[in-house]
């Protein structure tokens, strides 16, 4: 009986030992077997990783791995695509000499003066017609065009506007491709995608930046003959979406891929990034139909030599002027053409013009502003202006001639 009850009383103590070992060994057997499951998972992870490396873009615009796939398209990359073959490359020339030469095989002695980009907003009857900015192709006396499929085509320089800075081209339709649809400019919201495509540098043809509308009613001062003084107040659309040189003429689109605008001009000092403009397609549109049509663009004018009041000295707005206190901003008219709307009506030298209509008028900018955007040619139209000490207005009926 004592050996049976120290054997059961080892058997008590080793069942009360394994009581913590079993335990812990169990743990540790799981954890061994976690591994050994998890190590060549692990392995498959990290050589599914390394597959991934293989990238293959199908026609549809997906993106296929050995495991995975996934759609690179987005509203971004459809808009592009839409819009991007209507843009084109134009390179402008001057003193264009003719025949072939060895020289010059392709018989264009004179050399490229400047390039930018256009949009084909047009075909028809066997003929594109081209929109791009008037100092892409001022002075030239020959212009190229090359098409997104590289094709080119000589272009016939169908008229100009400096004061807008457009211009229209035709060219043969037969390598054409593709038109851009147009769209709207009066609806444009602020922070809503802006997408410009063009030929930044004459060289980086079809190249497509993107970005927002910052501001789509902006106005900015022109100055026509670089004396310092705006004679114009242009309404633009400004975007943050990069244009470079070689981007006048192209094509700013919505998210849709309608043209919205014709990119004109870029800030470029040093210290300012991310503002360029564009001219807005409403306001491009009626005169793109007048270059096409007739070649010029049919203002009104008055038959005035303007200036702002703000450029002439002080000491002669009391004297010389004879302004009355108070009256501190018009335009002074330094010249009145013979036989003109201005001269009809009675207006002189010297007068200072302070309202057209209903609308006061500050400096120059802001007269030919109120012509060109609320009035015709025929349109009557009142001045209020100052002789003499005395505010006066007349009636004139606006003309379409050289001058203002």
């Amino acid at each position: 009986m004592g050996y049976y009850d120290d054997n059961q009383s080892r058997a008590k103590q080793t069942k009360r030992g394994m009581n913590w070992f079993l335990p812990s060994t169990f743990g540790a057997i799981v954890g061994a077997s976690v591994m050994l499951v998890a190590a060549p998972l692990v392995s498959n992870v990290e050589q599914s990783s390394t597959n991934q490396a293989a990238v293959t873009t199908t026609a549809s615009g997906d993106v296929e791995t050995s495991n995975v796939a996934y759609n690179v398209s987005s509203d971004i990359t459809t808009a592009v695509q839409k819009a991007q073959d209507a843009v084109v490359s134009i390179t402008s020339y001057q003193n264009q000499g003719s025949g072939f030469s060895l020289e010059d095989p392709s018989g264009q002695s004179g050399q490229a003066a400047a390039s930018g980009s256009g949009v084909i907003y047009k075909n028809e009857g066997g003929k594109a017609y081209v929109v791009t900015n008037n100092h892409v192709v001022e002075g030239a006396s020959s212009v190229d065009v090359t098409l997104s499929n590289e094709k080119k085509a000589e272009a016939k320089v169908l008229g100009t506007d400096a004061l807008m800075d457009l211009a229209v081209l035709e060219i043969d339709a037969k390598n054409v491709e593709a038109v851009a649809e147009l769209g709207s400019s009066s609806s444009l919201q602020t922070g809503e995608p802006a997408i410009a495509v063009g030929n930044p540098l004459g060289f980086l043809q079809g190249s497509v930046t993107q970005g927002i509308i910052s501001n789509p009613s902006r106005t900015i001062p022109v100055d026509l003959d670089q004396n310092g003084q705006p004679d114009y107040e242009a309404d633009v659309i400004q975007t943050d979406a990069s244009i470079n040189p070689g981007n006048s003429g192209g094509a700013l689109i919505n998210i849709k891929g309608q043209l919205i605008g014709i990119n004109s001009s870029k800030i470029a000092e040093e210290t300012v990034e991310g503002i360029g403009f564009a001219i807005p397609i409403d306001d491009a549109q009626p005169i793109i139909e007048q270059l096409e049509m007739t070649g010029e663009v049919k203002r009104p004018v008055m038959g005035v030599t303007p200036a702002s009041l703000a450029e002439v000295p002080t000491q002669y707005w009391t004297g010389t002027l004879n302004l009355p206190e108070g009256v501190e901003s018009g335009v002074v008219l330094m010249g009145i053409a013979p036989n003109s709307p201005a001269s009809d009506a009675g207006l002189k030298e010297r007068d200072v013009v302070v309202k057209l209509d209903d609308t006061e008028v500050k400096d120059s900018a802001a007269l030919r502003k109120y012509l060109y955007s609320n009035k015709k040619v025929g349109d009557k139209m009142d001045v209020t202006f100052y002789r003499d000490g005395k505010q006066q207005t007349v009636t004139m009926t606006l003309a379409n001639q050289n001058g203002l």
